[in-house]
């Protein structure tokens, strides 16, 4: 009985310290470091230079600084544009993220034509910036792809005044139709068609005709009122006889030699078509009847002494068809801002054509 006695409390006495073991303060004990793991293979090394270089041409900031600053006194950078960039109609050329949207093709209509997003409260601030025209490259492999300056389009473009007509830019002086990217917002709307048939066209707005930028229409040789006369319409397109359209383009004329994004043309993007250039026309030499078209039209009531269109919606203009395809051709080649530059022969038979029919009627 004694024995068990002692048993017992020698086993509370080991207890104890275990538990005051449990609960102290201690240092451990460091283990040996185990033995290092095999080594891995080393990767095939690259060659300096390659696969890096066409990076560093573009993203560098020796590169994007006077890029940056020739954007900011263009008229994208410094214009007002923008302002009209909160209406639903305006925002897929005057708005940033409306014109991301028009190409994004999540919002496209059953016809397959393209929109922006109609929930969305675009703002009038949202200018146009490099993230618009430039997202993702569609490939690296500048070499065998050309290099497409990560533009969110190249592809041939659909016109929103007629969808059945489509302008692709792409040609011998540039294969990747680059300046598809400008045909997107450069060219008519669809607030009103190119008139054509027999008997009246009522007129209700001041702002009649292709509004605001037929520039790619014209230099496609398209979309005007091609009215009969003595003056040979020089056909369409890269089939056309529009010397310009067949051997340069928007980035051709606008963007190379001393232009880029300033988009404004120099004598050097010139020369090298018109080598005994020295300084460039501010027009084609037809363009003086210019001020003739606009005076017929002004005579008959149909314009402003300033261009715009004598009519309202509370107030409309009733004109026999042909001669709204005069105030249209008129107002056309005023929107177009090159005075017949981008395609001098169009601009000369629509100017020609136009002032023979309104003289004779």
């Amino acid at each position: 009985m004694k024995n068990f006695k002692f048993l017992s409390y020698l086993l509370i006495a080991a207890s104890s310290l275990v538990f005051m073991q449990c609960t102290s303060d201690y240092t451990a004990i460091p283990g040996q470091d185990g033995l290092d793991g095999d080594n891995g293979l080393n990767g095939i090394d690259g060659i300096d230079g390659v696969g890096v270089q066409e990076c560093i041409d573009c993203h560098a900031n020796e590169h994007r600084d006077p890029i940056n600053d020739a954007y900011a006194i263009s008229r994208h950078g410094s214009g007002t544009s923008w302002e009209r960039g909160n209406s639903a109609g305006c925002a897929q050329c005057h708005n940033n993220q409306g014109y991301i949207d028009y190409l994004s093709d999540l919002y496209v209509d059953t016809n397959g034509d393209q929109y922006v997003n109609p929930n969305y409260a675009y703002q009038a601030d949202n200018n146009i910036t490099c993230t618009g025209c430039h997202t993702d490259h569609r490939s690296f492999d500048f070499e065998t792809d050309g290099n497409d300056y990560a533009l969110r389009n190249i592809d041939p473009v659909k016109l929103v005044i007629d969808p059945t007509v489509s302008i692709d830019l792409a040609n011998a002086s540039e294969t990747l139709g680059l300046s598809n990217a400008c045909v997107t917002c450069h060219q008519p709307r669809n607030s009103y068609p190119v008139p054509e048939g027999t008997g009246d066209i009522t007129i209700t707005s001041s702002r009649y005709g292709p509004h605001h930028g037929p520039q790619s229409t014209i230099f496609e040789g398209i979309m005007g009122a091609n009215i009969a006369g003595s003056e040979a319409y020089p056909g369409i397109g890269a089939n056309g006889d529009n010397t310009h359209r067949k051997g340069t383009s928007c980035v051709g004329c606008h963007m190379d030699g001393d232009s880029g994004h300033s988009w404004e043309p120099t004598v050097t993007n010139c020369v090298a078509c018109h080598t005994g250039m020295t300084a460039i026309p501010s027009q084609i030499t037809a363009w003086s009847d210019f001020e003739v078209l606009h005076d017929l039209l002004e005579a008959k009531g149909y314009i402003t002494a300033t261009g715009s269109v004598v009519a309202s919606s509370s107030s409309p203009l009733v004109v026999p068809v042909k001669d709204a395809q005069a105030i249209w051709n008129y107002k056309t080649l005023e929107e177009d801002k090159s005075n017949g530059m981008h395609n001098p022969k169009y601009a000369k038979a629509l100017l020609k054509n136009t002032i023979e029919y309104l003289q004779s009627n």
